[in-house]
């Protein structure tokens, strides 16, 4: 679990440099291919389809010229003479609307799996990051699972055939159209690059502007959660009004960049069109003028007048989408930029293998990266069976964060953390050995007894009622009148901050793992339930279990064999535990 002393390390839980800013990687990111197998297919799909109908355009305008040419020069209105021209353009007719439904049909399926496997690798990657590197972008990852990368759909069904069909029909298109007519073709290609041309001039008008949106939308849901789970306290206060305005600024501000994208899209598929629309009549003014005067033959400038709308079609359809695909877009270069930084999933020899309720936890020079520095810095600790070792030192020190490197939560820049002489792995194996108290309990929707659940506690677990009488729970289970079948919200809303720790503090030492791992554990606890809960705490040591407890109060410095003064890096001396 040591790093290279040559690695380059980004301190865990600094702000984002230059580099980890999204990346524009043209109108296809390689990397949507290379984490979705489905997107694959897609593109591939597509590419058939886009071949099929152009050659089925091309089909369709040569038989179309050369029936109506026909009729016009010889006046005769026996079809019958031109057989094999209605039986080509109803057979491409037929294929081209066969191919247009089976990609319309197939690229609303395929994108909806897309989402789904790029939002299921996100929430993997997610889960491998250290909490204290995850903590920062929590907000941003859950706007982009919940909302942001269902915008790809858009981008998929409709921004990517356009380019596709505009890297493919246009150019054959104004082939066809040369051999047919080259002075149409010349105006193709004089005019043509003109929508190009506009596109790109709003699109750095545009610039940046998708991602405000979405920096605007993360925010204000990040703000709402917050107002959401705190009500109960404000109310209390007599402060629920108190965030209305500041959250009716972060409404404006969020209608006022969506407000701008939509202006700019409309004005500019206005522009589009218009560009479009002129380059066509003047292709059309050109081909009447010269049949009139005799300068060209009839058949020539049917099919030159009904290929060159189709020659600027996919450019103009691409403009029309990009606007409505920029929010995907944009979704999706954050999903990248948090899947291309997550951590490879852990490998190494299994705990499993052996019993750590007779093995000692050690910690050897253990040092990991923090905001301006190393926090804990060259940490040696010995966590011996039977003892109570407390984990010391000033707020930012790294005390918490040594837990998370005893689980495997947060990789050290050097030094180790062994198990029986075995290096921690973050596993199952291992997490199935300890219990975990951090400093904010996780609690999930569902009743208390689910809750309790998390650690493989259930209502006939041996000396349950005595930890609940011990902590204060059975005094919170005697007032709801629910008991253990009491239902509360994410993140334990319904109940206080002191029976969320009550419940937490339960649930881990009712818990049959060999190793206890408790940050704060008396926090939001009166002075009674505090001498209670650690006089448990102390006889869960005496029967051999390993207790790791990161605190600094005097009450609970008083119950430790062993006294671990933490140190970070500025302040460091020797970090190796005092008696």
């Amino acid at each position: 679990m040591t790093a290279p002393a040559d690695a380059p390390v980004r301190p865990f839980g600094s702000a984002p440099g230059p580099s980890d800013a999204p990346r524009r990687r043209g109108p296809i990111d390689p990397r949507l291919w290379r984490y979705s197998a489905t997107a694959r297919g897609y593109l591939a799909l597509a590419v058939v389809t886009a071949s099929v109908n152009v050659a089925m355009i091309v089909v369709s305008a040569l038989a179309i010229g050369a029936v109506l040419a026909g009729v016009l020069t010889t006046g005769s209105t026996d079809l019958g003479a031109w057989r094999t021209e209605l039986l080509t353009l109803a057979a491409a007719v037929t294929v081209r609307t066969l191919v247009t439904w089976v990609q319309s049909r197939f690229a609303h399926r395929s994108a909806s799996r897309v989402v789904a496997e790029l939002e299921h690798e996100v929430l993997a990657a997610a889960t491998r990051w250290p909490p204290r590197e995850l903590e920062p972008r929590r907000d941003e990852i859950a706007t982009v699972l919940t909302r942001g990368l269902g915008g790809l759909s858009e981008y998929l069904t409709g921004y990517v055939p356009a380019l596709l069909l505009a890297v493919t029909l246009t150019p054959i298109t104004v082939v066809v159209i040369a051999f047919q007519d080259l002075t149409s073709a010349i105006i193709v290609v004089v005019t043509l690059p003109l929508i190009p041309a506009f596109m790109i001039l709003i699109g750095l008008l545009t610039k940046g502007k998708a991602d405000r949106t979405l920096r605007t939308m993360t925010t204000l849901s990040a703000q709402l959660l917050d107002l959401i789970a705190g009500l109960p306290t404000l109310r209390a206060l007599g402060r629920e009004q108190g965030p209305a305005q500041k959250v009716r600024e972060l409404g404006d501000d969020h209608r006022r960049t969506t407000m701008s994208a939509l202006r700019v899209a409309f004005l500019s598929g206005t522009v589009l069109e218009w560009l479009a629309t002129l380059s066509v009549a003047l292709i059309a003014v050109s081909i009447g003028l010269r049949l009139v005067y005799g300068d060209m033959a009839l058949e020539a400038g049917i099919v030159a007048l009904i290929l060159a709308p189709e020659a600027y079609l996919p450019l103009r359809t691409v403009g029309a989408k990009f606007h409505a695909a920029e929010d995907g877009k944009a979704a999706a270069e954050r999903a990248f930029t948090i899947l291309d930084r997550a951590p490879a999933p852990s490998s190494g020899p299994e705990c499993a293998e052996f019993d750590s309720s007779a093995a000692e936890l050690t910690l050897t020079g253990l040092s990991v990266a923090s905001r301006d520095g190393y926090a804990p810095f060259r940490l040696d600790a010995v966590c011996r069976p039977g003892a109570v070792t407390v984990l010391t030192g000033a707020n930012g020190s790294g005390k918490s964060t040594a837990l998370l490197a005893v689980l495997g939560l947060a990789a050290p820049v050097e030094g180790r953390v062994e198990v029986g002489g075995r290096a921690v792995v973050a596993d199952d194996a291992w997490w199935g050995q300890v219990a975990w108290l951090p400093q904010r309990p996780v609690l999930l929707p569902g009743t208390l007894a689910d809750n309790l659940r998390l650690t493989g506690v259930d209502l006939t677990t041996p000396g349950l009622d005595d930890i609940c009488a011990a902590t204060g729970f059975d005094e919170v289970l005697e007032e709801l009148p629910d008991g253990w079948d009491t239902v509360v919200g994410a993140g334990g809303s319904g109940l206080s901050l002191g029976q969320r720790q009550r419940l937490a503090l339960v649930r881990t030492l009712a818990a049959d793992r060999p190793v206890l791992l408790l940050d704060e554990p008396t926090a939001h606890l009166d002075d009674t339930t505090e001498t209670t809960v650690l006089a448990t705490v102390r006889e869960l040591a005496r029967r051999g279990r390993t207790v790791v407890i990161v605190a600094h109060r005097p009450s609970i410095l008083a119950i430790a064999d062993t006294v671990v003064r933490v140190c970070a890096h500025s302040d460091a001396t020797s970090g190796r535990g005092e008696r």
